[in-house]
């Protein structure tokens, strides 16, 4: 019964198939409640649902001899479940427990004794103290893609009583305890495997992870699970790829992901830590695909040839590297600069090429389930590799080619960086008051979660001081 949405990020590789992960995401204990608020709003939607065959037998009633009896048309009226709670056994999975629930039915009655005596009526039938405990046991398949089973469910009922209304009804009263005991073994029988059922539908969700998430026609990004979850008292961490390739051609970038780990952290739902290597991949891959080249036309340096129009190709030379530190991302580019001016008949006439060395600085920030952002240029080191038309100061140079850059060419840059690329989420899954910190080696995302679907309210927990007032929706998903 716990929430699908949770265990979308949890599977189990091989030690020896193990990578260090470009994303570490974390689901905390308010994570864990948001999940059990949802999983028991779908299990007494469940218990509801809960078929009980008919009934029938024959006792020995004293004084009256051998009565034979049906009990027809059983229905759960209502379902309580006042008393749950989610927790985590560490190093072995999820555990959902159920205590002091309360399940009504209603049926009706039929009896036969003495031969041709025969009567009928309804009853009431009310089962307290109900118990479930549910272990959820997490693999992973073959394109990574997390798969859920049942790995153990136990029952105990507390208490049953039955009230017999109509005819005979005080006959059936004289012998309920049959009746009771019968029905205590007919519902444990049926709740057990009702909750593995409910674990094994989860798996349709859970194939909505977006493994492969595409980000526009160059590129794509890997949310596959590459380790097993650590799973502790408090958290679950869990490792996924977090890795860019060009779209159908997936060539590994000349460097590894490094281990990093999350901070202790806990009062949102979910963190997603997204490394350095996650960012330096997407350098790499539009690098790769000829994508962070421009041309950029400007009369502003045409100083030899008044009235004609000077044409700039900025062209990366190496793929950009990101560096992250507390509050602070950097983000460094090696190119060139080559310079024509553009004669009366639109033919080139070199006039120099230039190395550039830029260093910007990049805001960060969550836009429905993407990570979008923009840069600003920090700095540009210039230096000269050839000229056509003699020698000459870089530095006149300096602020025109500058200028140049700011204007023409972040623009484009930050045009790409808008459209972001998606984080990784199951279908119907949002992001609620997502915040981001900028550490060392990585960007930490802490953010709530919500779903859409019908409307249900979230309950005071240690959310509720800026979502107490929010109807999140989850029925639709879930069922």
């Amino acid at each position: 019964m716990f929430p699908w949405w949770l265990l979308g990020f949890l599977a189990l590789c091989p030690a020896s198939l193990c990578t260090n992960p470009g994303i570490t995401g974390r689901i905390t204990q308010n994570g864990l409640e948001y999940g059990r608020q949802i999983g028991m709003a779908v299990l007494q939607q469940k218990l509801k649902s809960i078929k009980i065959p008919d009934m029938s037998g024959k006792e020995k009633v004293s004084p009256i001899g051998k009565v034979r009896y049906s009990l027809t048309e059983m229905q759960i009226e209502s379902v309580s479940l006042p008393k749950s709670a989610v927790g985590l056994s560490p190093g072995t999975g999820v555990v959902l427990s159920i205590g002091n629930a309360y399940i009504s039915i209603k049926g009706n009655w039929r009896v036969k004794y003495r031969r041709i005596v025969k009567d009928h009526g309804s009853f009431d039938l009310s089962v307290s103290g109900l118990t479930i405990s549910a272990g959820i046991g997490v693999s992973r398949d073959e394109t990574g893609r997390p798969t859920v089973s049942s790995a153990s469910c136990s029952t105990s009922i507390g208490g049953v009583r039955i009230k017999f209304h109509g005819g005979a009804s005080w006959l059936y009263n004289l012998f309920s305890k049959f009746i009771e005991k019968a029905l205590r073994k007919a519902l444990s029988d049926k709740i057990c495997p009702l909750v593995s059922d409910a674990i094994g539908g989860l798996n349709p969700h859970l194939k909505t992870l977006n493994v492969l998430a595409k980000v526009d026609r160059y590129a794509e990004v890997e949310y596959s699970l590459v380790s097993p979850p650590v799973i502790t008292k408090n958290y679950i961490d869990l490792d996924l790829k977090g890795e860019f390739y060009n779209i159908g051609q997936h060539h590994e970038p000349p460097f590894t992901a490094p281990p990093f780990s999350l901070p202790e952290q806990a009062s949102s739902m979910l963190y997603i830590g997204v490394s350095e290597f996650t960012l330096n991949s997407a350098g790499f891959v539009y690098y790769s695909a000829g994508v962070l080249n421009t041309n950029v036309t400007d009369d502003m340096i045409a100083q030899s040839y008044p009235n004609m129009s000077v044409k700039l190709i900025v062209q990366a030379t190496q793929q950009p590297h990101a560096t992250m530190q507390p509050s602070n991302v950097t983000v460094e580019v090696m190119g060139s600069i080559t310079a024509y001016v553009i004669k009366p008949d639109s033919t080139l006439a070199p006039l120099f090429i230039l190395g550039m060395k830029a260093s910007t600085s990049a805001n960060l920030l969550i836009s429905g389930k993407k990570l979008v952002g923009s840069v600003t240029l920090n700095g540009l080191v210039l230096s000269l590799q050839k000229s056509y038309v003699g020698p000459f100061q870089i530095q006149s140079l300096q602020t025109v080619l500058q200028l140049a850059l700011k204007s023409a060419v972040l623009p484009k840059v930050n045009e790409l960086l808008k459209e972001g690329f998606p984080l990784p989420t199951i279908d119907k899954m949002n992001l609620v008051n997502a915040q981001i910190q900028i550490l060392k080696d990585y960007v930490l995302i802490g953010t709530d979660v919500a779903f859409t679907g019908s409307p249900a309210r979230y309950s005071d927990t240690a959310k509720a001081r800026y979502l107490s007032s929010v109807y999140y929706h989850y029925y639709t998903c879930l069922t």
